[in-house]
Formats: structure tokens, sequence, C-alpha cells
């Protein structure tokens, strides 16, 4: 279980670009062969390629854990097919205006912290689609918890500003300890450059030493000396 470093399309930005869960990774098509078996190795999922209505912003616009996914409406029927052609998850397109779904929701597999603007019969399809209750609230004041977070079935790291109220309501929704930090030289929306599972930790390329240990306390994952 380590903390390794990537870059995506040049950016350190890799939550933005991709997400996973304790099975799958879903990356774009443009990663290459070799860059996918890393990924797997590192993270011990399976390396999807495709694309989220076309877009390459999977992190941001869609969220999963091990039991189902979430899509914005535009999500195309061969990116469906890509997904499920390589796992059981359940799946939902959101029928929605709302697209950026891995902003606007925080999950792992033991329970989801939502955006409190979504609409109770969304809320409902989240929950059902993710198997996991939902509670709606804010992390640092603010509503997109998915960018503002990252969750494993290990741990959470969440925006600095954290209040403790904010923090206890997390820790109740998702069961597992709750720490804050940054990634990428401070920048505070967690999950824009971090994405991990049970197995381990990938991080943008320039988060520091200091930010690499507490989300190695955080996730219960180590430094890794070998990065890209």
């Amino acid at each position: 279980m380590a903390i390794f470093l990537f870059d995506l399309f040049g950016s350190a930005s890799i939550g933005v670009y991709s997400l996973t869960t304790d099975e799958i990774m879903i990356v774009p098509p443009q990663v290459s062969e070799a860059a996918s078996k890393k990924l797997e190795e590192w993270v011990k999922a399976k390396v999807i390629r495709t694309t989220v209505g076309e877009s390459v912003l999977i992190g941001a616009l869609a969220c999963a854990n091990s039991e189902g996914i979430i899509l914005p409406h535009y999500a195309r029927k061969e990116e469906v097919q890509a997904i499920t052609s390589c796992s059981d998850l359940n799946v939902a397109v959101m029928e929605t205006r709302k697209t950026a779904y891995g902003n606007l929701v925080l999950a792992n597999d033991s329970g989801a912290l939502i955006d409190p603007r979504l609409k109770e019969k969304d809320a409902k399809i989240v929950a059902d689609t993710l198997n996991v209750e939902v509670i709606r609230g804010e992390i640092a004041g603010l509503p997109l918890v998915g960018s503002l977070a990252i969750a494993t079935n290990k741990g959470v790291l969440a925006h600095p500003l954290l209040t403790e109220e904010e923090r206890k309501t997390l820790a109740d929704a998702l069961k597992v300890p709750v720490d804050v930090g940054t990634i990428n030289c401070g920048i505070p929306y967690v999950a824009t450059g971090l994405i991990g599972n049970k197995f381990g930790a990938i991080a943008g390329s320039i988060t520091t030493g200091p930010e690499l240990f507490i989300i190695g306390q955080a996730l219960d994952v180590v430094k890794e000396t070998d990065e890209t």
C-alpha cells in the first residue's frame, strides 16, 4: 500500500482526469498501454480507458464506489458499455442539468456525502446506485464536496478548513477516520490532484513531502520511491 506521483496530460491535476475504486480505475483513452499497466500495478485495479460524454474530465464528471457509478446525462452508450463490459457496477446516467457528479458526491463503500442542493429524487438514485446511505453536507462551508475531499475505504483527506462539525458529519457518513491536508504545493481542493483506494494512492507530481506524509497518514498508505 503506497503513494505514487503521476501526471496526466502534463498536469498534476490527476484527480480531474481519472477516478478509482478498489476494483477499477477509469482514465482517458489517450493514456498509453504502458502507463495503464503501471497504474494497475499501483492501485491493484483494472484500468478502463474511456471518456465520459466525450470528455477526458472523468474525475469531475463521475463518482463511483465498488457498487456503482454515477454519470451525467450526456454519457454515451459506448462509454457505459466500456464500463459495464469490464465490471459489474450499477450504472446511473442522471437525467438532470447538473453534470459534475464527481464534484457533487463524495463516496466510499460505506456511505456518501452529497451536495446539499441535490434534489431528493436524485439523492435516492445516488443511494440506490452506490448501495449506501447518503448524507447531505458541506466541506469548509462549500457544497462541492466531491472536489474538496477524497474518500477510500480506509480514510478521508479533506480541505484544510474543514470544521469540527463537518468532520463529524464526514466520519458519520463514510465511517472512516477523517484528516485534512493539501496536494500539489498547497491546493486545498484535494480531489483535483489525488486518487486512491484501499491498496494505494496516486498524487499529482508536484505534491510535496510534507503533503505526502499527511496523505499517507490519512489514507493509511506510504510514499514509494517509484514515480513518473
